[in-house]
């Protein structure tokens, strides 16, 4: 098993095997992220992410339920490299129940119907997709490279293969457009209508374009008043069918839990006491990446 620089994955797979079958981010524009600014982008030589999964089966493979598919966008992967690896993967692993990865929508937008829902018969269950943002201002400011209406359009056809989607927000990153952010961000997850729906606080890292807009005063973090009211604007206003809701990851203020929209009223009256000041938030040195 090998991996190449920093590898990252979603909290909700902290229990999952990584299989690295690229290497970085075949986007890597966004200003906010450095996750994988220190690395080209490459598909890894399918044979080494074979020997990997063997490897991995021969150590664990009874215990290995669940494989994340590392790096940054692997649904970008062609056919001829994830078949291959969803085969190996259920042969070897015996008990695994999920596979998953990150995406962008324009990966969505880069298979076919027949490709996306072959994906999802061998094997591919939950697409990650951060739009970050539903307000096309913004999207443009971050350089995400995607429209509203290409994430609603990429969640979709996602639906239609039959993945799960999990929808990630970004707290603070549109300090001057906060409201449209926030009320933008909360009618694309309505349309997008993930099984998942998770809240990041965005956090300026050394060396990305976010940290030189703010070094020139261009950008500042909002203050934690501020990002917990875009939050209770996201949580209030969207409205998927049933989607498992966190604020788990340590760059948040302030951890949440709950489906929406089963316990929005609940959610909203903890956010409300959290900005009256009668909860506790999460100390600053406790919050990280």
């Amino acid at each position: 098993m090998r991996y190449q620089g920093r590898i990252y994955r979603p909290p909700s797979e902290a229990d999952a095997y990584i299989l690295q079958a690229t290497i970085g981010c075949s986007w890597n524009h966004c200003t906010y992220c450095d996750m994988y600014r220190d690395k080209e982008f490459a598909l890894r030589p399918l044979e080494e992410s074979l020997e990997d999964l063997d490897a991995a089966a021969d150590a664990a493979g009874d215990r290995i339920e669940k494989l994340f598919v590392a790096d940054g966008d692997a649904l970008i992967m062609p056919m001829d490299h994830w078949l291959p690896i969803l085969e190996r993967a259920r042969a070897r692993f015996p008990r695994l129940r999920r596979v998953s990865c990150y995406a962008m929508a324009r990966n969505v937008a880069g298979k076919t119907d027949d490709e996306l829902r072959t994906l999802r018969e061998q094997g591919l269950t939950t697409l990650y997709i951060g739009p970050e943002s539903g307000d096309d201002v913004t999207l443009k400011r971050i350089a995400k490279g995607d429209t509203f209406e290409g994430h609603v359009e990429a969640a979709r056809r996602a639906h239609a293969a039959g993945m799960k989607l999990s929808v990630i927000a970004l707290l603070g990153i549109a300090p001057e457009r906060a409201e449209a952010h926030a009320e933008a961000t909360a009618r694309l997850v309505t349309e997008m209508d993930p099984a998942y729906f998770a809240a990041l606080t965005v956090t300026v890292v050394p060396g990305t374009p976010l940290a030189t807009l703010r070094a020139r005063g261009k950008f500042e973090v909002p203050a934690v008043p501020a990002l917990l009211r875009e939050l209770r604007t996201m949580v209030d206003l969207a409205r998927p069918t049933d989607a498992v809701f966190r604020t788990n990851h340590a760059s948040n203020y302030l951890p949440l839990g709950g489906r929406l929209p089963r316990d929005r009223e609940r959610i909203v009256s903890v956010i409300d006491a959290a900005l009256r000041g009668d909860i506790p938030l999460r100390d600053e040195r406790h919050r990280g990446l």
